[in-house]
């Protein structure tokens, strides 16, 4: 069974955000990840975040880079040709917290394509933004991904499918650019989840949720059995992020 990591930005939603590291804990995860650790999006500060982290002696696996204002609806800013300075000083951000937390993935949303902008521009623009960042997290020892992620959660969100995300990383031609594999998202996508074998040598995080409902494995129409044991067959050594909003009380994965 692979090893599993409480995504905080969904799960214990009810809770402060400090106190879901002692949720997730206390449910036996010994690692965590969450979208956005800063403080303007989490209420906590940097020092208290490591502070908690430490006491609890829990691993952080995973945070997205910065992704512009989230509050009015930006869902990423990587393929939006007019926003590279931006995107340069939020990675600045992410790599502070990344360093500080001892964070070793860190993650890139392209956003949505931009109004007047073609796909070939965008393409542009998010190919020259990986291609920074992934040098400049190289020289931190932190790896970069990109996650595709489906259009009807978020319409026309840019980066919608296994196939763009590995053309794109061959596209940046650094060795620093990885694909994180939302199984959720893919399916959706009208992906196989079952038939990734391909996708494995690109592949360094994946997270989970069931459909309809974005809920834990097990609740809805996803073959997850199948999935978790060939990810065992493919001898997959990294986490599984839990993304996903608990539909039970108790959570899915009581893990050990």
């Amino acid at each position: 069974m692979p090893r599993f990591s409480a995504n905080l930005s969904l799960l214990y939603a009810d809770l402060p955000f400090l106190e879901r590291f002692r949720a997730a804990k206390a449910d036996g995860f010994q690692a965590v990840e969450c979208q956005f650790p800063y403080e303007s999006l989490s209420g906590a500060k940097l020092h208290q975040i490591k502070a908690v982290m430490d006491e609890l002696n829990l691993a952080m696996d995973l945070h997205n880079l910065p992704a512009g204002d989230w509050a009015s609806g930006d869902r990423g800013i990587a393929c939006d040709p007019a926003r590279g300075e931006e995107f340069k000083i939020g990675l600045l951000d992410a790599i502070q917290y990344a360093k500080t937390l001892g964070v070793p993935h860190l993650n890139c949303l392209s956003g949505k394509l931009p109004k007047g902008v073609s796909f070939e521009q965008a393409q542009s623009a998010f190919v020259s933004n990986l291609t920074f960042a992934a040098e400049a997290l190289k020289k931190e020892n932190i790896k970069l991904l990109i996650e595709p992620i489906n259009t009807f959660d978020i319409p026309d969100f840019f980066l919608s499918s296994s196939q763009h995300a590995v053309d794109t990383i061959m596209a940046v031609k650094s060795s620093n650019l990885y694909l994180q594999y939302d199984a959720y998202h893919m399916h959706r996508m009208g992906e196989n989840i079952l038939e990734i074998e391909d996708l494995m040598p690109f592949i360094d995080h994946i997270q989970v949720a069931d459909h309809p409902g974005r809920h834990e494995p097990g609740t809805g129409e996803m073959p997850y059995g199948d999935f978790f044991m060939m990810l065992d067959d493919q001898a997959y050594e990294g986490w599984v992020g839990c993304e996903y909003h608990t539909l039970h009380q108790a959570n899915f994965f009581q893990a050990e």
